[in-house]
Protein backbone atom coordinates (compact mmCIF):
# COMPACT_ATOMS: atom_id res chain seq x y z
CA UNK A 1 0.00 0.00 0.00
CA UNK A 2 1.15 3.67 -0.54
CA UNK A 3 -0.43 4.74 2.63
CA UNK A 4 1.80 3.36 5.32
CA UNK A 5 0.30 3.77 8.98
CA UNK A 6 -3.12 2.88 10.56
CA UNK A 7 -5.03 4.04 13.15
CA UNK A 8 -7.17 1.40 15.42
CA UNK A 9 -10.01 2.92 17.46
CA UNK A 10 -10.04 0.97 20.75
CA UNK A 11 -11.02 3.52 23.47
CA UNK A 12 -14.69 2.95 23.95
CA UNK A 13 -16.69 1.58 26.52
CA UNK A 14 -18.51 -0.96 24.55
CA UNK A 15 -21.67 -0.75 26.14
CA UNK A 16 -23.68 -2.37 23.39
CA UNK A 17 -21.63 -5.83 24.49
CA UNK A 18 -22.08 -5.82 28.06
CA UNK A 19 -22.14 -7.60 29.96
CA UNK A 20 -18.84 -9.42 28.42
CA UNK A 21 -17.35 -5.74 28.73
CA UNK A 22 -17.74 -4.35 32.02
CA UNK A 23 -14.58 -6.30 32.72
CA UNK A 24 -12.81 -6.91 29.49
CA UNK A 25 -12.64 -4.04 26.58
CA UNK A 26 -14.38 -4.57 23.28
CA UNK A 27 -11.10 -4.99 21.14
CA UNK A 28 -10.37 -8.05 23.42
CA UNK A 29 -13.30 -10.06 22.96
CA UNK A 30 -12.02 -13.66 21.62
CA UNK A 31 -13.49 -14.76 18.27
CA UNK A 32 -12.48 -18.19 16.72
CA UNK A 33 -9.32 -18.37 19.09
CA UNK A 34 -7.73 -14.83 18.56
CA UNK A 35 -9.34 -11.64 19.84
CA UNK A 36 -10.38 -8.43 17.47
CA UNK A 37 -7.53 -6.36 18.08
CA UNK A 38 -5.06 -9.07 16.66
CA UNK A 39 -7.52 -9.72 13.89
CA UNK A 40 -7.04 -6.57 12.89
CA UNK A 41 -3.36 -6.14 13.08
CA UNK A 42 -2.88 -8.78 11.53
CA UNK A 43 -4.60 -8.01 8.44
CA UNK A 44 -2.91 -4.70 8.23
CA UNK A 45 0.28 -6.39 8.22
CA UNK A 46 -1.15 -8.90 5.85
CA UNK A 47 -2.07 -5.28 3.23
CA UNK A 48 1.70 -4.38 4.25
CA UNK A 49 0.87 -1.57 6.76
CA UNK A 50 4.19 -0.08 8.15
CA UNK A 51 3.24 1.36 11.03
CA UNK A 52 -0.07 0.81 13.30
CA UNK A 53 -1.30 3.68 16.46
CA UNK A 54 -3.92 2.30 18.79
CA UNK A 55 -5.81 4.95 21.36
CA UNK A 56 -6.75 3.63 24.69
CA UNK A 57 -8.96 4.71 27.10
CA UNK A 58 -11.65 2.18 28.70
CA UNK A 59 -9.73 -0.81 30.47
CA UNK A 60 -6.75 0.98 28.68
CA UNK A 61 -4.17 -1.10 30.70
CA UNK A 62 -5.27 -4.53 29.41
CA UNK A 63 -4.84 -3.57 26.26
CA UNK A 64 -1.48 -1.76 26.75
CA UNK A 65 -0.67 -5.22 28.40
CA UNK A 66 -1.92 -7.52 25.36
CA UNK A 67 0.31 -5.47 23.11
CA UNK A 68 3.07 -5.66 25.42
CA UNK A 69 2.60 -9.68 25.89
CA UNK A 70 2.65 -10.53 22.15
CA UNK A 71 5.61 -9.87 19.56
CA UNK A 72 4.10 -8.23 16.46
CA UNK A 73 6.45 -7.88 13.51
CA UNK A 74 5.04 -4.43 13.32
CA UNK A 75 5.80 -0.72 14.42
CA UNK A 76 2.72 -0.60 17.57
CA UNK A 77 2.49 3.03 19.08
CA UNK A 78 -0.15 3.29 21.84
CA UNK A 79 -1.75 6.83 22.83
CA UNK A 80 -3.47 7.57 25.57
CA UNK A 81 -6.67 9.45 24.95
CA UNK A 82 -6.08 10.84 28.59
CA UNK A 83 -8.88 11.74 31.40
CA UNK A 84 -11.77 11.81 29.68
CA UNK A 85 -12.82 9.61 26.57
CA UNK A 86 -12.64 11.22 23.17
CA UNK A 87 -15.74 9.69 20.78
CA UNK A 88 -14.47 8.34 17.37
CA UNK A 89 -13.83 11.91 16.29
CA UNK A 90 -11.62 13.30 19.13
CA UNK A 91 -10.03 9.51 18.69
CA UNK A 92 -8.71 10.02 15.92
CA UNK A 93 -7.32 13.73 16.24
CA UNK A 94 -5.63 12.22 19.13
CA UNK A 95 -3.87 9.73 17.05
CA UNK A 96 -3.61 11.52 13.85
CA UNK A 97 -1.89 14.54 15.85
CA UNK A 98 1.19 11.56 16.40
CA UNK A 99 1.48 11.03 12.45
CA UNK A 100 3.47 12.49 10.11
CA UNK A 101 1.67 11.14 6.92
CA UNK A 102 -1.05 13.13 5.69
CA UNK A 103 -3.23 10.38 4.68
CA UNK A 104 -3.96 7.48 6.69
CA UNK A 105 -6.17 4.56 7.16
CA UNK A 106 -8.42 4.71 9.88
CA UNK A 107 -10.17 0.72 11.34
CA UNK A 108 -12.36 -0.66 14.00
CA UNK A 109 -11.30 -3.79 15.56
CA UNK A 110 -14.46 -4.41 15.82
CA UNK A 111 -15.32 -6.16 12.05
CA UNK A 112 -14.22 -9.30 11.59
CA UNK A 113 -11.41 -8.84 8.84
CA UNK A 114 -10.26 -11.50 6.54
CA UNK A 115 -8.99 -11.89 3.16
CA UNK A 116 -11.91 -11.15 1.01
CA UNK A 117 -11.01 -7.29 2.28
CA UNK A 118 -7.75 -7.17 0.47
CA UNK A 119 -8.85 -6.53 -2.96
CA UNK A 120 -11.69 -3.76 -1.64
CA UNK A 121 -9.12 -1.73 0.27
CA UNK A 122 -6.39 -1.85 -2.42
CA UNK A 123 -9.10 -0.51 -5.37
CA UNK A 124 -10.12 1.72 -2.69
CA UNK A 125 -6.50 2.88 -2.06
CA UNK A 126 -6.16 3.75 -5.96
CA UNK A 127 -9.66 5.27 -6.29
CA UNK A 128 -8.73 7.59 -3.58
CA UNK A 129 -5.38 8.73 -4.88
CA UNK A 130 -6.35 8.50 -8.24
CA UNK A 131 -8.97 11.20 -7.58
CA UNK A 132 -7.27 12.67 -5.39
CA UNK A 133 -9.80 12.95 -2.82
CA UNK A 134 -9.52 13.46 1.17
CA UNK A 135 -11.74 10.63 2.38
CA UNK A 136 -13.62 7.41 1.36
CA UNK A 137 -15.41 5.10 3.26
CA UNK A 138 -15.55 1.55 2.80
CA UNK A 139 -19.06 0.73 2.59
CA UNK A 140 -21.24 -2.53 2.44
CA UNK A 141 -25.08 -3.29 1.09
CA UNK A 142 -27.12 -4.71 3.57
CA UNK A 143 -27.66 -7.46 1.53
CA UNK A 144 -24.59 -8.72 2.45
CA UNK A 145 -24.46 -8.23 6.00
CA UNK A 146 -24.59 -10.87 8.68
CA UNK A 147 -26.49 -8.51 11.05
CA UNK A 148 -29.86 -7.35 8.84
CA UNK A 149 -31.49 -5.81 11.85
CA UNK A 150 -30.89 -2.13 10.82
CA UNK A 151 -31.64 -0.07 7.97
CA UNK A 152 -28.15 1.50 5.99
CA UNK A 153 -26.10 4.82 6.70
CA UNK A 154 -26.11 5.69 2.93
CA UNK A 155 -26.85 5.71 -0.50
CA UNK A 156 -24.33 5.82 -3.03
CA UNK A 157 -23.70 7.28 -6.79
CA UNK A 158 -20.76 7.65 -8.18
CA UNK A 159 -18.64 6.84 -5.52
CA UNK A 160 -20.30 9.61 -4.12
CA UNK A 161 -22.20 8.85 -0.78
CA UNK A 162 -25.70 10.55 -0.24
CA UNK A 163 -28.69 10.31 2.43
CA UNK A 164 -31.87 9.02 1.34
CA UNK A 165 -35.18 8.04 2.84
CA UNK A 166 -33.80 4.42 2.80
CA UNK A 167 -30.32 3.88 2.74
CA UNK A 168 -29.13 0.66 1.75
CA UNK A 169 -24.98 1.05 2.58
CA UNK A 170 -23.36 1.15 5.85
CA UNK A 171 -19.94 1.71 6.89
CA UNK A 172 -17.97 -1.58 7.62
CA UNK A 173 -15.06 0.57 10.09
CA UNK A 174 -12.82 1.19 7.29
CA UNK A 175 -11.61 4.22 5.61
CA UNK A 176 -9.13 6.33 4.30
CA UNK A 177 -8.63 9.82 5.47
CA UNK A 178 -6.46 13.07 5.44
CA UNK A 179 -5.67 14.92 8.30
CA UNK A 180 -6.27 18.28 6.78
CA UNK A 181 -10.03 17.29 7.09
CA UNK A 182 -9.97 17.66 11.10
CA UNK A 183 -6.96 19.25 11.96
CA UNK A 184 -8.80 22.39 12.87
CA UNK A 185 -10.65 20.55 15.55
CA UNK A 186 -10.17 21.22 19.22
CA UNK A 187 -9.29 17.88 21.23
CA UNK A 188 -12.29 16.73 22.71
CA UNK A 189 -15.49 14.51 22.51
CA UNK A 190 -16.76 14.73 19.04
CA UNK A 191 -17.93 11.55 16.82
CA UNK A 192 -16.04 11.14 13.47
CA UNK A 193 -19.53 11.60 12.07
CA UNK A 194 -19.15 15.69 12.42
CA UNK A 195 -16.40 15.72 9.79
CA UNK A 196 -18.11 13.06 7.21
CA UNK A 197 -21.91 15.18 7.85
CA UNK A 198 -19.84 18.41 6.62
CA UNK A 199 -18.92 16.48 3.68
CA UNK A 200 -22.30 14.91 2.85
CA UNK A 201 -23.35 18.40 2.64
CA UNK A 202 -20.66 19.68 -0.21
CA UNK A 203 -21.10 16.48 -2.06
CA UNK A 204 -17.70 15.44 -0.96
CA UNK A 205 -18.48 12.50 0.94
CA UNK A 206 -16.96 8.97 -0.91
CA UNK A 207 -17.20 5.56 -0.63
CA UNK A 208 -16.20 2.33 -2.10
CA UNK A 209 -18.16 -0.52 -1.41
CA UNK A 210 -17.01 -4.27 -0.64
CA UNK A 211 -18.91 -6.89 -1.91
CA UNK A 212 -18.12 -9.90 0.61
CA UNK A 213 -20.49 -10.75 3.63
CA UNK A 214 -20.18 -8.07 6.49
CA UNK A 215 -19.34 -9.97 10.38
CA UNK A 216 -19.33 -6.58 12.75
CA UNK A 217 -19.69 -6.99 16.59
CA UNK A 218 -22.60 -5.04 16.45
CA UNK A 219 -24.10 -5.29 20.30
CA UNK A 220 -25.01 -8.35 22.72
CA UNK A 221 -27.58 -10.17 20.43
CA UNK A 222 -24.33 -10.78 17.50
CA UNK A 223 -22.37 -11.75 20.52
CA UNK A 224 -24.76 -14.76 20.95
CA UNK A 225 -24.85 -15.55 17.29
CA UNK A 226 -21.52 -14.78 16.01
CA UNK A 227 -19.08 -15.62 18.90
CA UNK A 228 -20.62 -18.67 21.18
Amino acid sequence: MKIKTALILCAGFGKRVQPITDSLPKPLIVYKDETLLENTINFLIKIKIKKIKINVFYLKEKIIDFINSKNFPINIEIVDDGETILGTGGGTLSLIKKCNEDDVLVINPDTIWDDSYVKSIFEMENFYFEKKIKNILLIVNNLTCFDKRFNGDYEVKNNILLKEKINNFKYTGCQIFNKELISHKQLNYFPISEIWDELLRESKLYGYEYKGEFKHLTDFEIYEKLFI
